[in-house]
C-alpha cells in the first residue's frame, strides 16, 4: 500500500455547520474524510455533475468509485488552527417581497453568527492507495467553497503488520470504515458520521516513519455505508 502524509493549509475561512446552537453555527476543527474525498477526487474519479437535481448526497455511488480504485482518504486532524466569528443579517426588502415576521423574539431567523476556521489553519491527513497517485495542489472545501492548499509531506510503501498489543491510530478515523477491534476512543460528534480520535485498536495496521515521526494507520480501511445511506 502506498501511503502519503499530506498537509492542508487554509487560504480562506472554512465554514460548515457542525453544530447549530440558537443563532450560532459552529465549525468543528476536524475535517471529515467525506468532504476531503470529494474535494480531492471530484475532478478525476468521482465526477459529481455541476447541476444536481437533489440535495441528498449519494455517498455509496460517489465514494464507492474510490473503493474500486483502491483509494482511501482519512479525516484530517488540526495541527494549527484559529477561528473567525462573523455575524450576518438578512434585511427585509419590501419593494419586491412581502414583509414577514422573522422567527421568534429570542432567535430571529434573519440574523446569525458563523464560527469559521480561519485562514492559515493547518491540518494533516493521509491518503492510502494501491499504487502511487497524484493529488491536486489546490482544492475547494466547505459551504463557501473555500480555497485550500494541499502539500504532500511524504510518500512511501508499507505492508500490513499485526501485533497482539493495541496500537493508537495517528489520525482521526471514520468508525464505519475501520476493520478490527476498537478498545477505546474519543468521539468527535459531527455529521454525517461522527469521528474517532485517539483510537486504540487491535488488528492489522500500516506503520510508516518519516521526518514527522512514526505513524500507525489501520489496514484495509475502505468506505462503508449504512444500508440506507445515499
Amino acid at each position: 500500500m502506498h501511503i502519503m502524509r499530506c498537509r492542508l493549509t487554509l487560504h480562506d475561512t472554512l465554514f460548515y455547520a457542525t453544530r447549530e446552537m440558537g443563532t450560532l453555527y459552529e465549525t468543528e476543527r476536524y475535517i471529515h474524510n467525506y468532504a476531503l474525498s470529494y474535494a480531492l477526487f471530484n475532478d478525476t474519479i468521482i465526477r459529481v455533475p455541476y447541476f444536481c437535481a437533489s440535495y441528498k448526497p449519494n455517498y455509496p455511488g460517489d465514494l464507492g468509485k474510490l473503493n474500486d480504485a483502491g483509494i482511501y482518504v482519512t479525516p484530517a486532524r488540526p495541527v494549527v488552527w484559529d477561528y473567525v466569528l462573523t455575524t450576518w443579517k438578512i434585511a427585509q426588502v419590501a419593494y419586491y417581497r412581502k414583509p414577514e415576521q422573522f422567527g421568534g423574539k429570542n432567535y430571529p431567523a434573519n440574523i446569525g453568527r458563523a464560527k469559521e476556521l480561519g485562514p492559515g489553519s493547518i491540518f494533516e491527513f493521509f491518503v492510502l492507495s494501491r499504487a502511487p497517485i497524484s493529488l491536486p495542489r489546490w482544492i475547494r472545501l466547505g459551504k463557501w467553497m473555500s480555497k485550500a492548499e494541499v502539500t504532500i509531506l511524504s510518500g512511501q510503501e508499507s505492508k500490513p503488520r499485526y501485533d497482539n498489543e493495541p496500537f493508537t491510530a495517528t489520525c482521526p478515523l471514520n468508525p464505519l470504515d475501520v476493520p478490527g477491534t476498537v478498545s477505546a476512543f474519543d468521539l468527535v460528534s459531527m455529521p454525517p458520521v461522527s469521528l474517532m480520535v485517539n483510537a486504540r485498536l487491535v488488528g492489522e495496521y500500516y506503520e510508516i516513519e518519516d521526518g514527522m515521526g512514526k505513524a500507525k494507520l489501520p489496514a484495509r480501511m475502505q468506505y462503508q455505508f449504512p444500508e440506507k445511506a445515499g
